[in-house]
């Protein structure tokens, strides 16, 4: 176990977060170094390209990281996606490629970094990029800890069930091949401390044999924007079929987001005022009945700084995933006042009549239930509104990016 003073790598892939665990350590002047694939700065020239050209690389950056020590491999990341794309190469081989990438950049700059270090350093790297990265800290005897994204291959047996009781949506998802979750017991093996983000992930590890001592909670962060807290929300008095109840599923449309119950609701409440604002790509094939519904708003796949318009034009957010290591976006609608109905396999956020509704089971009878007990009450959704027991956006930053700095401490005792 390492001394103080505490020095950290933090390595990731993508925003993941909103970049929340380097944040949290440069506010407490303990990362060393932030180590990820693509880093936008205001002052990088790809922002002077058409906004339609890498849209989703302009949001590789964070402000309150503008001092913090950062490498990225910008260039190599886009040279690697265009070889990706001209070979064809996509699905698993494509995730595992991309890792593996990733790794290789990343022990480069580790093996330069070394030569810096005096004191061991702690270093966190998340889920499945993080194997050989440990393996070279492990040479270096340096602590690790590993950020577990999701409920690893217990939630894939879930998911696979799924697939299989909604063969109609003729999806092309397929588990991850065996070495995909080789590798990733590897990773837990080596791992000093397993963070994961909520009780439902930890229940579905230690169910795969990962040592329970090892796992530690730490809930998601979230700072709300400005413009949230500002925010009033207003529900009319009545639903109609000019002012229809507008619930929000916001995600990939994929069916462990819970998107089979969502279609299966649709059909119950045909001719009800209700409208669904479906946000996010879609990843399996929708029937045709679906597709052209007059309830359903198809919306795409948006970018995170465009979600805000859609949190606050509902009038309530649905979350009913089948299986999630926390859920981040159920934050992000409490943050716009925003009541959700959310099932039990993710992060806990919801509390059930006070900030929104518990699915007891991710069906389409008890989404189509609760929705019908919303029109026969709208007056529910006030109350809701100004219920918040996660208390996420009455805290400032500071206070939420301390909490996390302490949670991530108390992995090392």
């Amino acid at each position: 176990m390492p001394t103080a003073p505490y020095n950290w790598i933090s390595c990731q892939i993508g925003a993941r977060e909103h970049y929340t665990i380097p944040r949290a350590l440069h506010q407490q002047g303990q990362l060393a170094h932030l180590i990820t694939d693509a880093w936008v700065s205001p002052q990088s020239p790809l922002n002077f390209l058409p906004k339609s050209v890498l849209a989703n690389l302009r949001e590789r950056y964070h402000p309150d990281l503008e001092l913090a020590s950062v490498s990225a491999f910008t260039s190599s990341l886009i040279r690697f996606e265009l070889t990706q794309r001209l070979q064809k190469n996509t699905g698993w081989n494509r995730v595992i490629a991309r890792n593996q990438w990733f790794q290789q950049q990343t022990i480069k700059t580790l093996t330069r970094l070394s030569d810096q270090i005096t004191h061991p350093p702690i270093l966190f790297s998340y889920s499945y990029a993080a194997l050989e990265i440990f393996r070279f800290a492990k040479q270096q005897g340096w602590y690790t800890i590993l950020g577990q994204i999701d409920p690893g291959l217990w939630e894939e047996k879930i998911v696979t069930q799924e697939y299989q009781r909604y063969p109609q949506y003729r999806a092309d998802w397929q588990p991850a091949p065996p070495e995909y979750w080789q590798s990733w017991r590897e990773e837990c093996t080596l791992a000093d401390a397993i963070v994961v983000n909520s009780n439902w992930s930890r229940q579905l590890l230690e169910k795969t044999g990962i040592e329970p001592k090892k796992i530690h909670i730490i809930p998601l962060v979230y700072t709300p924007p400005q413009a949230a807290s500002n925010f009033v929300r207003t529900s009319p008095e009545l639903f109609s079929q000019e002012r229809p109840l507008r619930v929000l599923f916001l995600g990939q449309v994929i069916l462990r987001k819970g998107i089979a119950a969502v279609l299966d609701a649709v059909q119950q409440l045909e001719g009800y005022p209700v409208e669904f604002l479906i946000v996010g790509s879609v990843q399996i094939e929708i029937p045709s009945h679906f597709q052209n519904h007059p309830q359903i708003r198809w919306l795409g796949h948006v970018n995170r700084s465009e979600t805000a318009q859609y949190y606050q034009m509902a009038d309530v957010f649905l979350f009913p995933t089948i299986s999630d290591g926390f859920g981040l976006t159920q934050l992000e609608a409490q943050a716009w006042k925003l009541p959700i109905i959310a099932s039990r396999s993710c992060g806990e956020v919801v509390v059930d009549g006070e900030n929104g509704w518990i699915l007891e089971e991710v069906s389409g009878n008890k989404i189509a239930d609760l929705i019908q007990s919303i029109l026969r009450c709208p007056k529910s959704l006030e109350y809701l509104t100004s219920h918040s027991p996660y208390s996420l956006s009455s805290l400032s930053e500071h206070t939420l990016i301390e909490k996390l700095f302490e949670n991530l401490l108390s992995c090392m005792i």
